[in-house]
């Protein structure tokens, strides 16, 4: 009995775990795998490079012609809120609750996000009719264009500023010997990743949704398991599947 509440308790004791998030965002997943009994090594696929704030300088001194300003990652909002204290006038939408959240540490409460599915097809659907709205998309510079394509073809006028580059982190590997499981949070983690090498025989490769998985299949990788909901809660929930259950290794 004692063992087995241990083993609900720590149901990744022992597995050890790649994150290849930016180096910021990783030190929290670490810590939530290490709870769980994980043992995580944290190899950094990207980092993320603010661009020069010129053009968002523009945008912003004129945020009152927007109808809506819409943050697809902790990243745009960061980036927005180095160059504005308060965010006053247009609707703000958030692709899902890490950025909501994000939003709220800046005391700016969300319009609008997605009930379920954290992506740009969700946050088109969430937002209706868009015709004659102009908005304002601060975002990657290598992020999907769904959604700008999509709030054009709905009729909306869009601004869209690449307020930060996702670059590869380079750099050498650490050993990677008796890997369980690879993470992956978005396609350019897959792709920087498998620049500087595989990922190691016999590890799982668990993605935070289906977009990133299709990135890594599309590279070649058999993927394991994609999170339910597209949130670190989610990847790790993802992972506990994978890695968590009696005999899978």
């Amino acid at each position: 009995m004692a063992r087995a509440k241990a083993a609900e308790a720590k149901p990744l004791a022992g597995r050890k775990i790649v994150i290849t998030r930016p180096e910021s965002d990783a030190r929290r997943l670490a810590e939530r795998l290490k709870a769980l009994g994980g043992e995580p090594i944290v190899v950094p696929a990207i980092r993320i490079e603010f661009a020069d704030p010129a053009p968002l300088d523009e945008a912003l001194a004129r945020l009152g012609r927007y109808d809506w300003v819409i943050f697809t990652s902790r990243n745009g909002v960061e980036a927005v809120f180095r160059r504005i204290e308060r965010l006053i006038g247009p609707r703000i939408a958030a692709i899902g609750p890490a950025t909501a959240a994000e939003l709220r540490k800046h005391g700016t409460e969300p319009d609008l996000m997605p009930a379920t599915e954290y992506m740009a097809e969700a946050v088109l659907e969430a937002l209706g009719d868009v015709g004659g709205q102009r908005v304002l998309l601060p975002r990657a510079d290598i992020a999907r264009r769904a959604l700008t394509e999509g709030l054009r073809a709905g009729g909306a006028a869009v601004d869209e500023i690449a307020v930060y580059y996702t670059r590869a982190a380079g750099g050498p590997r650490p050993s990677l010997e008796g890997v369980d499981a690879v993470t992956f949070t978005s396609s350019s983690t897959v792709r920087s990743f498998l620049e500087s090498g595989p990922v190691p025989e016999g590890a799982k490769v668990v993605c935070i949704g289906p977009i990133t998985a299709q990135t890594a299949r599309e590279c070649g990788l058999d993927v394991t398991e994609v999170a339910g909901e597209y949130t670190e809660d989610g990847l790790v929930a993802a992972l506990v599947a994978a890695l968590g259950r009696r005999g899978n290794r």
